[in-house]
């Protein structure tokens, strides 16, 4: 396993970095160790929605977790309001860092992970594979 460390900037989008990063260093298998920060924009979908959501504020990121690959990526966020109302939901591309957001990823060695059509959900889901 090998480890990096970004940190993200105001305006910047977290999931089309996390997947450039994936392209830039052509990683075949990663994932989100761990991501402290904020948006000033949310861009998500909740759990069996169709459609994406805009939420406009200022969030913490109390969580963010996912698998990726120049494959293209999976990723979770949860964020808190001023309230500490959380919201959890798959991450979408669009949102937008507030102040900054400084995460940790891990790169797999002896994995590739592809994104495949499976027929019984409708969406192209993990594929594991294995290098030799």
């Amino acid at each position: 396993m090998k480890t990096y460390a970004l940190r993200l900037r105001p305006g910047e989008d977290p999931k089309a970095a996390l997947d450039n990063f994936a392209q830039a260093l052509q990683l075949s298998a990663a994932c989100v160790l761990t991501c402290v920060g904020s948006l000033r924009k949310a861009v998500l979908r909740f759990a069996n929605q169709e459609q994406a959501v805009i939420l406009a504020g200022h969030f913490e990121i109390v969580s963010l977790t996912g698998v990726f690959s120049i494959h293209g990526g999976h990723y979770h966020i949860a964020i808190s309001d001023g309230e500490g109302r959380t919201y959890g939901a798959h991450l979408m591309n669009g949102s937008e860092v507030y102040t900054t957001a400084e995460i940790v990823l891990a790169s797999l060695e002896g994995y590739q992970f592809l994104r495949s059509f499976d027929p019984q959900t409708g969406y192209p889901e993990l594929d594991i594979q294995t290098n030799p």
